[in-house]
């Protein structure tokens, strides 16, 4: 059997797997990714990272890379929040900025403790 070159490989796995209905797409090296599971967290630094879609699915495969786990401190307990005073400016701005009415800007803007960034992409993330 011949030995095939890395590039006759990719192209041989790209044909079988665009046969399967897989569309892969190599994204490149990423500076660093992190894996979040409550307790722990994994770090794999200057991995490749490949994008696969098959039926509206997509996977992304990390591969290489330096990899380091660290263990979440436990969070101490969150001090009870201080109450907040928000202005009408700054309720109209959110509420302007986020296309939301103005009751939902005001407790966005109390949830983000005055934030008005912090409270806009609240409300954006939450497609209100």
């Amino acid at each position: 059997m011949r030995r095939m070159s890395r590039r006759e490989l990719r192209r041989m796995q790209s044909r079988v797997l665009e046969g399967m209905g897989l569309d892969v797409e190599e994204l490149g090296k990423a500076v660093e990714v992190i894996l979040d599971f409550g307790e722990r967290r994994l770090v794999v630094k200057e991995p490749s990272v490949v994008s696969m879609t098959l039926e509206k699915e997509k996977v992304f495969q990390v591969v290489g890379g330096t990899v380091s786990e660290e263990e979440k401190e436990e969070e101490e307990e969150e001090a009870p929040r201080e109450e907040v005073t928000v202005s009408d400016d700054d309720v109209a701005i959110v509420a302007a900025q986020a296309g939301v009415s103005l009751e939902e800007a005001r407790s966005s803007l109390i949830e983000a403790q005055g934030d008005l960034a912090r409270a806009i992409l609240l409300l954006k993330s939450r497609g209100t």
